[in-house]
């Protein structure tokens, strides 16, 4: 039986059983492979998406219990027009191997939703369930309130 979702703005049918992870879906039937398969115990915050908005871990979130509308990191922003997050990451050189940045993007986009000016502390809360095995963590927070300030900006 097909599922339908909405991922970054656009109706899909998927013939999948609706315990699948959705993060095989996005990465292996719709091939939106920005989204990282990290550790599969949403420990590490690799495959963060949105749902409605709100980050969710895609390696624990099942096909049958989306209910919203699916932004990935490939949604968010687009080459001609980069999400404010996405040019700050790009200014405070924030991604050193880059294998969690788009988790740790689409997390700081919730964040910044929910709290146009985090402080650190509420960076801090914030993005602790998101892992960078490089340590990047400065440069992130320097990134998320450089992205805030562009926003407030805008």
């Amino acid at each position: 039986m097909a599922t339908e979702i909405t991922v970054n703005g656009k109706a899909r049918s998927v013939d999948l059983p609706e315990d699948v992870p959705l993060l095989w879906v996005l990465r292996d039937e719709l091939n939106l492979t920005g989204t990282k398969y990290g550790c599969g115990v949403a420990a590490c915050g690799a495959c963060t998406v949105h749902i409605d908005g709100v980050a969710v871990r895609s390696c624990q979130t099942a096909l049958g219990d989306v209910d919203g509308d699916v932004t990935t990191i490939e949604g968010l922003g687009t080459p001609q027009a980069l999400h404010a997050l996405q040019a700050a990451w790009i200014e405070h050189q924030a991604a050193q191997c880059g294998f969690c940045q788009s988790g740790q993007i689409m997390q700081a986009a919730s964040l910044l939703a929910q709290n146009p000016a985090p402080s650190d502390q509420d960076i801090d809360d914030a993005m602790q369930g998101n892992l960078c095995r490089c340590g990047t963590y400065p440069r992130i927070r320097a990134a998320i309130h450089s992205a805030a300030k562009a926003t407030q900006g805008a």
